[in-house]
């Protein structure tokens, strides 16, 4: 499935944003498992959070836990990430990435995902 994450930007400390991950139409998007991931320069790509295929369960890294929300219309073929009280930290490229046969404990690792979107740039500024 091809994914194009969008809805980056450059925003103030305590700002929002909301990042987008639309699959191509033609796929059953409510077969996948998606997940959100950020990488700066010189490190790993960092789990930030997932969605269950129906959407009734979520997972974030504690980092972001209680300032992120993922979120999914499958009719629309989207998964969102709402992100509020945004910190420098938060800086990196974020990418979403699918998967179909992923299970709820490997949700966080980005080796395990098969499908991945080009990334969209969220830069913090303070």
């Amino acid at each position: 499935v091809q994914l194009q994450a969008s809805g980056g930007g450059l925003v103030q400390v305590g700002g929002s944003l909301r990042l987008s991950c639309e699959a191509a139409s033609g796929h059953t998007f409510s077969t996948y498992v998606v997940g959100w991931f950020r990488q700066v320069p010189g490190k790993e790509r960092e789990f930030v959070a997932a969605i269950s295929r129906n959407g009734g369960s979520t997972y974030y890294a504690d980092s972001v836990k209680g300032r992120f929300a993922i979120s999914r219309a499958n009719a629309k073929n989207t998964v969102y990430l709402q992100m509020n009280s945004l910190k420098p930290e938060d800086t990196a490229v974020y990418h979403c990435a699918a998967d179909r046969g992923l299970i709820t404990s490997n949700y966080r690792r980005a080796d395990l995902y098969d499908y991945w979107g080009q990334g969209t740039q969220v830069t913090v500024s303070s």
